[in-house]
């Protein structure tokens, strides 16, 4: 069967930090956060490379201050995925190189091709500590709403696949198009053609933008995201990070997922699970308990 790894989305979020609950009084600043973090857990992914592109400084300290089987999943760079982003965001030399009609926000469509490739090189290299270090586990390629099945976002997909070539990507859908009817085979070839991780979520139902609780492995690696059921904040617009994961799973909750993980045990090498529950310590109290339900169930 395969290997399950249980973590969070972030290990240094604000309030899971003020809450006080997780770390010991004792931890304080970025090394020791991680270090703690890492003789809780065997996996994290990183989402502050969502909102810009670090140095490769930054995974090399990642891989000093976590265990030598310790594993990052690493959210894509927001232009990747086709949201709109801040040029104030850019490495300085960039911005200067946009053309000077450039607004304060751009898509990557508005991004010169050799610009685009430059940004690519930078995030490979920002990434390249962790494949080095056997500690990356996948680029999670997260899509915004407006992203429908397309054949020109297929193909973006691809292109995006390709600049990752040697690196596990996953995939998740928010555009609850690309899982229904006859596009959801659709969907899943397309990933199982491109060696692809789906990503499962599990979201509040209910509403326009949910997603069906589908768990499959189109990958060697298969990742499940649990953003919490918090129907009141989920589709809120002006619902804070924190509000809109606002979410306390209980054992009965979780234990849905058991046959679902057991199913993704069965066709993968590994399975991330990871809570994206951010308010307080939900995430780390909740991968916990995630972790205890699994061990009810022998999976662990």
């Amino acid at each position: 069967m395969a290997r399950l790894r249980i973590g969070t989305c972030s290990w240094t979020d604000k309030p899971l930090i003020e809450s006080g609950a997780f770390y010991p009084r004792h931890v304080r600043g970025a090394e020791a956060l991680l270090r703690y973090y890492g003789t809780q857990f065997d996996l994290v992914e990183v989402d502050s490379t969502y909102y810009g592109i670090p140095l490769p400084r930054n995974a090399e300290q990642w891989v000093e201050r976590t265990p030598e089987d310790f594993q990052f999943d690493v959210k894509a760079f927001r232009l990747f995925t086709l949201h709109q982003t801040p040029v104030q965001v850019f490495p300085r030399d960039i911005r200067d190189a946009l053309p000077p009609s450039t607004r304060r926000s751009v898509f990557y469509a508005d991004i010169p091709t050799e610009l685009r490739d430059e940004l690519w090189r930078r995030f490979r290299e920002a990434v390249q500590p962790l494949v080095a270090a056997r500690k990356l586990g996948v680029v999670l390629l997260q899509f915004p709403p407006w992203v429908e099945p397309a054949p020109h976002f297929e193909q973006h997909i691809a292109d995006c696949s390709a600049r990752l070539e040697g690196v596990q990507v996953a995939v998740e859908f928010r555009h609850r198009g690309w899982l229904v009817g006859e596009q959801l085979e659709r969907t899943l070839a397309f990933l199982d053609e491109h060696r692809l991780a789906f990503v499962a979520v599990d979201s509040p139902q209910g509403f326009e933008s949910s997603l069906p609780p589908i768990a499959t492995a189109t990958a060697p690696v298969a990742v499940v995201r649990f953003h919490g059921r918090n129907t009141a904040t989920w589709a809120g617009p002006s619902a804070s990070s924190a509000e809109r994961f606002d979410w306390w799973y209980t054992d009965e909750e979780l234990a849905q997922w058991v046959p679902r993980i057991e199913e993704l045990m069965d066709r993968a090498q590994e399975v991330h699970l990871l809570m994206n529950t951010n308010n307080q310590n939900q995430g780390p109290e909740n991968a916990q308990r995630l972790r205890r339900v699994l061990e009810q169930a022998r999976l662990l």
